[in-house]
């Protein structure tokens, strides 16, 4: 004879959908779990992204204010220094001129100190640095002394040239006219603080020469 229990399959049968229910809640939880996490991750994520913007946000904006504080000092700069150049190139000017005003009187002073006796001038010309002196003297020496006394003198470069020379004759004395051509450094030489300018017509005499 077959007996079939009937009783403990009702019983299997029972149990089978509460554990059913149970896994599937397990499942549930379990996803809705791993749900909060990437929306947390996610969220997290985006507020670190966020904070990263914000952060890059301020140094691009105390990098801008830098940038424009050093533009600013640069333009500055730039006008100091051509006003710089400026200042320069007027300074350059006005010490130009008062040399270009001194060095007549310097010249006048330097001739007017080299000229020995028996010795006058006529006609003195400055083109530049180029001095041409012309001029009457009794005696031969008197010019090679005029020479001499213009070289040594450190206000003119060597050579001190004689252009040209010739006797006129006179009614009682025979007189040598004479033309020098000398070089002049337009203000190299500056008159010494002490030293009185020469009057006009007054010939300083020189050193005797030995």
């Amino acid at each position: 004879m077959i007996r079939v229990n009937l009783l403990a399959s009702d019983q299997q049968a029972v149990k089978a959908p509460a554990f059913s229910g149970l896994s599937a809640n397990k499942v549930h939880l379990l996803g809705a779990g791993l749900v909060a996490l990437c929306v947390a991750g996610a969220a997290y994520r985006h507020l670190d992204l966020q904070s990263q913007q914000a952060n890059a946000d301020r140094q691009l904006a105390v990098a801008r204010a830098e940038e424009k504080r050093l533009k600013a000092v640069t333009e500055e700069l730039a006008r100091f220094e051509a006003q710089t150049a400026l200042l320069q190139q007027r300074v350059a000017l006005i010490e130009q001129l008062r040399k270009g005003q001194r060095s007549p009187v310097t010249l006048l002073d330097q001739v007017s100190r080299q000229l020995p006796d028996r010795l006058w001038l006529t006609t003195l010309r400055q083109a530049g640095a180029d001095v041409t002196l012309e001029g009457r003297t009794t005696t031969l020496t008197a010019l090679s002394d005029l020479i001499g006394n213009l070289e040594n003198s450190g206000a003119f470069n060597r050579p001190v040239e004689i252009i040209n020379s010739e006797v006129e004759n006179g009614d009682q004395v025979d007189v040598m006219k004479f033309t020098v051509r000398a070089t002049f450094p337009m203000g190299a030489i500056e008159p010494p603080p002490d030293a009185t300018p020469a009057r006009p017509g007054a010939a300083a005499r020189p050193p005797a020469r030995r």
